[in-house]
């Protein structure tokens, strides 16, 4: 909580002193909820707070929604995540973020007891570059690509407070703060804007390779591809649909893990959420289509918008909660830190 403290005092602390761009290059960032970025200015910074509410009490097996036999009967999470990026050059920003799950709860069925966590997740260390920038008359292009890092910062270890056999008992999975592994994330963005008709078109692509944890587990590896479409109403309100296809890899464990869950059941970690670590891979990966509208408006240096996600297609593997309830407040706030010095002079 003390890096989104020190975040928000460092926005209110900045030398404010320019409101207008001034260099050429980057500034797109179209999606004011941060979910497809461009390149900012050089010497431009963002800063974006967003609270994300999800709640699910839909239990799916592959397409079809199953028959509630499990220990739980709904999820829910509230989130908060800062995310700030910096214009080194006119072609690379600089991104850092991290969040802050506020709860993350599991309501076990038929009674009143919930398990719930709370606490920092992840540091996002993510630069990308604009590897092509091009205005034609109406049109204006723009290529980038990103290359980060996922460090861990919450516990995937998380226990609960009583037992209810002689094996460990972790918190399931879905109420850890992080998969605990550094992950690498790869980025690519293309965006086209028209500027007389107000209408900007892109789409962009993220795959994270999972690593492993320090109990040798590895989740699986996300791949998205999201298509866009947004258009500016009365100069100050935007509209922006997002299609978001993804696919998410099973769980996965070293070699050497397996050969001790083949020879030694006593090595099985339990947990509540599945009796075992193969069950808990047999219901794990899955892939959807969600549909995402998001409603912006800009005044001044800020920007504040609203998304909800709306699942279109889920095929989960193995009995798993599927996506039902998804909604995203934010506000961004852009400003240059110091004035851009010309790129060339005129000759007297």
């Amino acid at each position: 909580m003390r890096l989104i403290v020190l975040a928000i005092s460092v926005l209110f602390v900045q030398n404010l002193a320019f409101s207008q761009g001034c260099c050429s290059g980057g500034g797109s960032n179209p999606i004011a909820g941060g979910t497809a970025n461009g390149v900012l200015q050089k010497y431009q910074m963002e800063v974006s707070l967003n609270y994300q509410n999800n709640t699910s009490s839909k239990i799916f097996e592959g397409t079809e929604e199953a028959s509630q036999e499990g220990i739980y009967d709904k999820l829910s999470s509230e989130y908060l995540f800062l995310r700030t990026d910096y214009g080194i050059s006119k072609r690379l920003t600089l991104s850092l973020a991290t969040g802050y799950h506020l709860n993350k709860a599991l309501k076990e069925k038929d009674t009143t007891t919930t398990l719930s966590n709370s606490g920092m997740g992840d540091l996002i260390i993510f630069p990308r570059y604009d590897i092509y920038n091009e205005t034609k008359g109406n049109i204006r292009s723009e290529i980038t690509l990103g290359i980060g890092l996922k460090i861990p910062i919450g516990s995937h270890t998380d226990t609960v407070d009583f037992s209810r056999s002689n094996a460990i008992e972790y918190l399931p999975s879905t109420l850890q703060l992080s998969t605990g592994g550094a992950d690498i994330m790869l980025y690519a963005f293309f965006f086209r804007e028209y500027k007389k008709q107000k209408l900007r078109l892109f789409a962009n692509s993220l795959y994270i390779k999972k690593g492993y944890n320090s109990l040798d587990d590895k989740f699986g590896d996300y791949t998205s591809v999201s298509l866009f479409a947004s258009k500016t109403f009365f100069r100050k309100w935007g509209l922006t649909t997002q299609l978001k296809g993804e696919q998410i890899g099973q769980l996965n464990a070293k070699q050497s893990k397996l050969d001790r869950f083949e020879n030694n059941t006593d090595d099985f970690l339990i947990d509540f959420e599945a009796g075992s670590w193969n069950e808990k891979k047999d219901n794990s990966g899955a892939k959807k289509l969600i549909f995402i509208p998001q409603i912006s408006y800009s005044k001044n240096n800020f920007t504040f918008f609203t998304t909800i996600e709306i699942p279109l297609y889920q095929n989960l593997k193995g009995v798993q909660f599927a996506s039902q309830n998804q909604f995203t407040f934010g506000i961004n706030y852009r400003f240059l830190t110091k004035e851009c010095e010309p790129e060339f002079e005129l000759k007297k």
